[in-house]
């Protein structure tokens, strides 16, 4: 096996691993309490659950995995399969409620599983640097931060609906993909030891980007509808950590002329399918857990109703 081949094989795993995090994470996330609690007492709340902890586990786990993964293959590869845990998701939901999955599921978790494919075959994406400079995170943090604080702040004016689930769900998946983009350079570093991982300028950040990540994370559960959140977090990493992976790190997608087309309408096929299904899939668990009455939420417009807790 080449080593993008054991990087696919390695990202995969991490992928299932994410899948059956999330479905006990959300769960936590929306039982946990019916009163209105804020991202950091949701957090606190949720160190005290079990099941939190049980889906702690699952995320340690494919956070691992990805390390694993991105010693051998592009920041690009890794990320994007991890948008394949929707389709481990799938069936792992079906067993849940115990219901079947449905053919509009079917056809979209087909549709994106091609569209990943095309973008793994035809764009090719191969490894560039394993770390950038200090000067670089600068600027890019001089980007993000604004923009990431700014979405926390709109998420509070529009506390209630669903687009405050959205707007958290782009900050945990912006974060994640930062720590997966720092990972990158965490695990060349541990081929010096533990002091050289500590010592390092990413290591400090690294750790923050984690536990912001989850932070948020759960806060998006939360907030509202998971038809506004699931989507969101799910297309969020990989195109915030591809983005970094091409312009922090110089990867490439090797593809011009009529593949550079064909690797454009794959890459909005899959973003495409990714929403579709996501929808699909939290619009049956909204109902089962009584979140509203099954339909899609719109974003912009519809109140959002806290979730009853178990008894």
């Amino acid at each position: 096996m080449s080593k993008v081949d054991v990087a696919a094989l390695i990202a995969l795993c991490a992928a299932l691993a994410s899948a059956i995090g999330d479905v006990i994470r959300q769960r936590s996330a929306q039982e946990i309490t019916d009163k209105e609690v804020g991202h950091l007492e949701l957090f606190r709340m949720s160190l005290r659950d079990t099941r939190w902890w049980l889906g702690g586990l699952a995320a340690i786990v494919n956070y691992s995995l990805q390390a694993g993964a991105l010693a051998w293959g592009s920041v690009v590869l890794v990320t994007a399969l991890q948008v394949t845990a929707l389709l481990f998701a799938l069936p792992i939901y079906a067993r849940l409620t115990k219901r079947p999955v449905t053919r509009f599921e079917w056809v979209w978790a087909i549709v994106l599983a091609g569209a990943l494919a095309v973008v793994i075959i035809v764009g090719d994406p191969a490894s560039g640097n394993q770390r950038a400079s200090v000067e670089t995170w600068a600027i890019v943090a001089a980007v993000m931060v604004p923009l990431l604080v700014a979405c926390v702040v709109a998420a509070r004016i529009w506390k209630g609906r669903p687009i405050a689930a959205a707007l958290l769900a782009v900050v945990a998946g912006s974060a994640l993909a930062l720590f997966a983009v720092l990972t990158k350079g965490i695990v060349e570093l541990g081929e010096d030891g533990a002091l050289a991982v500590v010592t390092s300028p990413e290591f400090v950040p690294w750790l923050l980007l984690a536990l912001t990540g989850m932070i948020f994370q759960q806060s998006a559960f939360r907030a509202g509808a998971l038809t506004a959140s699931m989507p969101t977090m799910t297309v969020a990493k990989p195109v915030v950590a591809g983005l970094l992976g091409i312009f922090v790190l110089d990867e490439t997608l090797n593809a011009d002329g009529p593949k550079a087309v064909l690797l454009v309408a794959a890459i909005a096929m899959v973003i495409v399918a990714t929403v579709m299904l996501a929808r699909g899939e939290a619009a049956t668990m909204v109902a089962e857990v009584g979140r509203d009455d099954g339909s899609l939420a719109d974003p912009f417009n519809d109140p959002v109703l806290a979730a009853p807790a178990e008894a």
